[in-house]
């Protein structure tokens, strides 16, 4: 079985959502300091070119959960793979992920970050499949809400490829 990528959002497009959040959370923190946590490996593309667009103080952590084990589908029983360096008690924090899907990680995830004790915690993601989800999680800062399409790109992966395409891309499985 091969496969082709359509672009369903284009690198253009992405660039100026980037920006337009970057601007809204330098409003959000003006006078402060953000501290912005990466969701691995996914979200590091996103959250390196977010923070370049942020004009108060940026630190960043970056931590890694699996809830997929081997299967394909989510567990919703989240590991920890590699947990943050930095304690976030009295930190503004925002969360950084590649994309929204059932919920069932990210709901785990905010709640055990919660009980850290940053002074706030919101999350932002790239992508956004409201479709899917399961768990209520509540997102602050959106750059595409999207259909239950399987994308890649911008750090979104199918098998560990396509993560660096500048753009989205929608996977499509050719049968031989």
């Amino acid at each position: 079985m091969s496969e082709r990528v359509t672009v369903m959002l284009s690198e253009e497009e992405v660039d100026k959502r980037i920006q337009e959040i970057g601007e809204q959370i330098s409003r959000d923190y003006e006078g402060k300091q953000v501290h912005l946590v990466c969701v691995l490996k996914g979200g590091s593309f996103f959250m390196c070119e977010l923070a370049k667009r942020i004009s108060v103080p940026v630190s960043l952590d970056f931590m890694s959960v699996s809830s997929y084990g081997s299967e394909t589908k989510s567990s919703g029983v989240v590991r920890i793979v590699k947990d943050l360096d930095e304690p976030l008690k009295g930190k503004d924090v925002v969360v950084v992920e590649d994309i929204v899907d059932s919920g069932r990680t990210l709901s785990y995830l905010l709640e055990m970050l919660r009980d850290r004790g940053p002074k706030s915690l919101r999350l932002c993601t790239l992508l956004d499949k409201p479709d899917r989800r399961v768990v209520d999680v509540h997102v602050d800062y959106t750059g595409f809400q999207i259909p239950d399409e399987f994308v890649v790109g911008y750090g979104l992966d199918y098998n560990q490829k396509y993560r660096n395409l500048p753009y989205i891309g929608v996977v499509k499985l050719n049968e031989e």
